[in-house]
């Protein structure tokens, strides 16, 4: 009995949580109008409560995971008693449900820290910015507490009093079962991976953290404050935001190339770009916001930005969610979709409108000089970056809108994305190198020359090296080629300041170097992400254009030719786990003759009482 009161206990915390942040929506509105600060602070400490409640629902959820409490559905779905503690713990983003519960948690916490930061700053956007991150909590919590299923209903809500009652919400973490399993199904064994106590947090982490820069603005276009206050207050957040999402990718390619067996790490899955999109959109508002800073130009433009990010966040949602596109990632077929999308729409619909009313003092402070500009080369940055979203959009939802209109279903592979994308991402790379060495406002003939001609001929001569050492496709020429060029800006630009500081301050090579980055961390920042992503560019490069790959059956003793190794099968292993069943193949790797290592590839059998949901996946084996 104590066991259900829990689970009840989780589903009022949630419930509560709804009604204290649609509270904070409406008193920190009425504050707004009525100029009444004790109302806003009300509507604080409600957002507090929230935080508080949520918090408590977490904690509730994850001791029912890790206690094997079966009697809650979505323990049974998620966990088993021989399933590690820790995958118990991770199945609280390894489901549906419990991923909209740490999505609300994670913006409950973010607000809580935003109301710290913003204590004696912004108060005439923070009763705005209260209520905009109040309404996506509450709407995240509607999904688990008051939402049916519209497939069934309509849409329509419903107030159940306890877990029990609550079996028609579409996104509940605490249905109750009418019977208690002995055990569960266990998470899913392509989840059950180290790489999963990373790539999902960190991928939340940005999804939810760019819900901040995004309230900020539409409080700026509230209350008509359009300075760039607003891009100020929300830098380290945006930051910090880009800085996870683009971890949650790379972990994520990482995950994909240990567990999904197709021996890589992109396969433009829809839950792939759907993560992308966000940082490609988000990428160019971080660029962009530059030029309005220095320039007051593309206010516009960056708030349209932020929207972007912001819908491209919850679509990748809501592609996970829905199950209405076909990928590997995503939860199944679900009756959440309908929810996102009238979400989405009229997110959407609402900034559009305040943006098209606030036009008039959004009037830009400078015109762009000259085409030859770094202001020029940013927008065209920007542009290619939102032209690569879009493509990537575009792609990922075209089989639904084929199948919507024609009724057939249509599939949009990788050659798609490569032969669109390709391009595209290559022109970044190289306008990632020219961008530093173009002047603001307008570039003479003479700075082009001086500026290029160096990196232009370490290029020419880095590209005949590649050629003559066996590099003979273009695509690999003008990658590498792209990445050597950028690589010779930054380290000109670095060259260039180390020695303007020397000579105005006299200083010894090292402390000149560490002084120019101290005093210049965001320019020099900016340089050692894109060192990163030359870094990753290389990577794709060599691995795209010169990888190897052969089938083979093998008998023990038997081996087979791969490139300069030999690969001898020695023989099967099998043996019992905590929880699954191994059979793992022993090579040994040969190089001319010689023992360089062992390999154990493995495939495993994870049972379930359910017997459909007993699973065999793929353990690669990575030597380096």
């Amino acid at each position: 009995m104590a066991d259900f009161a829990m689970a009840d206990l989780g589903y009022a915390s949630l419930f509560l949580s709804l009604i204290f942040s649609l509270y904070a929506v409406g008193a920190a509105l009425y504050a707004a109008r009525r100029n009444r600060s004790e109302i806003f602070a009300s509507a604080c400490n409600a957002i507090y409560v929230v935080a508080a409640l949520t918090t408590l629902a977490v904690g509730i959820l994850v001791w029912a995971l890790v206690t094997h409490q079966f009697q809650i559905e979505y323990v049974a779905r998620q966990t088993s008693r021989a399933q590690p503690w820790l995958y118990s713990v991770s199945a609280l983003w390894g489901g549906q449900e419990g991923s909209l519960l740490f999505w609300a948690w994670l913006l409950a916490i973010f607000t809580v820290i935003v109301l710290i930061q913003n204590h004696r700053k912004n108060q005439e956007l923070m009763p705005y910015v209260v209520a905009g991150l109040g309404v996506t909590i509450a709407f995240f919590l509607a999904l688990m507490t008051i939402a049916s299923n519209p497939e069934e209903s309509g849409f329509l809500i419903a107030f159940p009093l306890n877990a029990t009652l609550a079996g028609s919400l579409v996104g509940n973490p605490f249905r109750v079962l009418d019977f208690t399993p002995r055990d569960g199904n266990g998470l899913n064994p392509l989840l059950q991976n180290p790489g999963m106590f990373i790539h999902p947090v960190t991928q939340y982490l940005g999804y939810v953290g760019f819900t901040i820069p995004f309230a900020f603005a539409m409080a700026a276009l509230f209350t008509r404050r359009l300075s760039d206050v607003w891009i100020r207050t929300t830098r380290r957040w945006t930051l910090i935001s880009w800085l996870f999402l683009s971890l949650g990718l790379v972990f994520g390619m990482q995950w994909a190339y240990m567990e999904l067996g197709w021996g890589g790490y992109w396969g433009w899955d829809p839950v792939e770009n759907a993560s992308l999109m966000p940082g490609l959109t988000a990428t160019a508002y971080l660029h962009s916001v530059m030029i309005q800073e220095r320039r007051g130009m593309l206010k516009v433009w960056n708030l349209v930005l932020v929207m972007l990010t912001f819908i491209l966040s919850l679509l990748g949602t809501f592609i996970t969610r829905s199950g209405v596109i076909q990928s590997v990632h995503a939860f199944g077929v679900s009756s959440l979709g309908p929810w996102f999308l009238v979400f989405l729409a009229v997110t959407l619909l609402f900034f559009l409108y305040l943006l098209f009313e606030r036009m008039g003092d959004l009037k830009e402070e400078n015109e762009l000089d000259s085409l030859v500009s770094r202001e020029s080369s940013f927008l065209l940055n920007n542009l290619i970056l939102v032209g690569a979203a879009f493509a990537t959009l575009w792609g990922t939802i075209f089989p639904m809108v084929s199948e919507a209109i024609t009724g057939k279903k249509v599939t949009v592979g990788a050659p798609f994305f490569n032969q669109v994308n390709g391009p595209i991402f290559l022109a970044l790379i190289v306008l990632i190198g020219i961008c530093p060495l173009i002047g603001w406002r307008r570039a003479t003939v003479e700075n082009l020359i001086r500026n290029f001609l160096r990196p232009f001929a370490v290029t020419l001569v880095a590209v005949i090296a590649f050629y003559a050492l066996g590099v003979h496709e273009w695509y690999g020429l003008v990658s590498y080629g792209s990445a050597v060029f950028v690589l010779t800006t930054i380290a000109l630009e670095f060259y260039r300041g180390i020695v303007a500081r020397r000579r105005q301050y006299t200083e010894n090579w090292g402390a000149a170097s560490v002084n120019l980055v101290g005093q210049n961390r965001r320019r020099y920042g900016g340089y050692i992400v894109h060192i990163g992503v030359i870094l990753i560019v290389i990577g794709i490069a060599g691995s795209s254009f010169y990888q190897s790959e052969t089938q083979a059956n093998l008998k023990p003793g038997e081996t087979v030719q791969l490139k300069n190794y030999t690969l001898q099968f020695d023989g099967l292993q099998i043996y019992p786990t905590e929880n699954h069943q191994v059979y793992a193949a022993r090579l040994t790797v040969l190089d001319g003759g010689a023992r360089v290592g062992t390999l154990a590839p493995e495939k495993d059998f994870y049972g379930s009482p359910n017997p459909d949901m007993s699973q065999w996946t793929t353990e690669v084996a990575v030597r380096t």
